[in-house]
């Protein structure tokens, strides 16, 4: 085993014990106590995650470029890591005391979701690596809705074992992205069994299979899961989002139903009904930029296969991002 190899090894094991110890000191605290140590945990994760805050800076800066300016992008950036910490701790209490959703949690525009449902076709929730969209997910759970979720396994083992184990403690079943004809054939099983599937669609795409379409004004590799589920199942597809409020809670935001229209050929209505779903979540960010999660590079998949430039300076090539990510 190389030194690299070791050191990524030792990492993860590091990393899941820390994750138990918390799960653990998390059941026995109150709410309050876990939200100083996740003050201190956050400004710690800050000032050690270089690699991630330099990825955030790229992608801020591919997305505003010179809409925004320079304290504006790096507040961005700080608030992106304090939500994604706030996000991780209040998982772990939730998951320990599930009765505190029901009180941390509300919901916008819920007749959208009862109407869709009711329907008895399923329900696509199309949504992103925003906010706390975890806890989205097992509030609706726990509203009784029969929910599922589309997820990148951890690449720790053990660590995506204990994970699954919660979710399903909490009403929340997991269906893994890979392999990618077994993740199909759970969703369209879940959705005609009537079930609520979420699918976060903003991340890069680029094992093939996919399409690109316009995000921030630059092509992204974008899976097509929700368009092709839809046409085959007849699920309506709502786009779904969790924002966090000035007072700690959280309120999930539902919104009509996206229509698959149809267009010259399937790949063409598939190609359309993407880009516009993608289009709604950019206009989320746009709308809350320090609920996303910067810290992914979700251009690093290009048509002609060259990084885009940042800053007078190319990316990333690809091989290099999709060996470290």
């Amino acid at each position: 085993m190389g030194s690299h190899k070791r050191l990524k090894t030792f990492q993860r094991a590091a990393a899941r014990y820390g994750l138990y110890s918390f799960a653990w000191l998390f059941e026995r605290l109150p709410y309050a106590a876990v939200r100083l140590i996740a003050g201190i945990l956050i400004a710690i994760g800050f000032r050690c995650a270089i690699r991630q805050r330099r990825i955030a800076a790229e992608s801020v800066e591919i997305a505003f470029g010179e809409e925004k300016s320079e304290e504006e992008k790096r507040q961005i950036i700080k608030r992106c890591f304090e939500n994604f910490g706030r996000g991780m701790t209040e998982m772990l209490y939730c998951l320990a005391h599930p009765d505190c959703v029901d009180q941390r949690v509300a919901f916008e525009g819920k007749a959208h979701l009862d109407k869709a449902y009711a329907q008895g076709r399923g329900v696509i929730a199309v949504t992103a690596h925003f906010g706390n969209f975890p806890l989205m997910m097992l509030a609706c759970a726990r509203q009784g809705y029969k929910s599922s979720a589309i997820i990148r396994p951890a690449r720790d083992e053990e660590l995506s074992e204990y994970l699954h184990k919660k979710r399903t403690e909490v009403g929340l079943k997991t269906i893994y992205a890979m392999p990618r004809a077994a993740c199909v054939s759970e969703s369209l099983k879940e959705l005609r069994e009537g079930g609520l599937l979420f699918i976060p669609i903003d991340q890069n795409f680029g094992s093939g299979g996919g399409v690109y379409v316009n995000f921030f004004g630059h092509q992204a590799a974008t899976a097509t899961g929700p368009a092709v589920f839809a046409m085959r199942t007849g699920a309506p597809i709502l786009p779904m989002f969790i924002i966090r409020r000035d007072d700690g809670t959280h309120k999930i935001i539902i919104g009509p139903p996206v229509a698959v229209q149809q267009r010259g050929d399937e790949k063409e209505t598939v190609a359309a009904a993407m880009a516009r779903i993608t289009n709604i979540i950019e206009q989320y960010i746009r709308s809350y930029p320090h609920e996303w999660a910067w810290m992914h590079r979700r251009w690093k998949s290009r048509p002609d296969g060259k990084p885009l430039v940042v800053n007078g300076r190319e990316g990333m090539p690809q091989e290099e991002a999709i060996d470290e990510a």
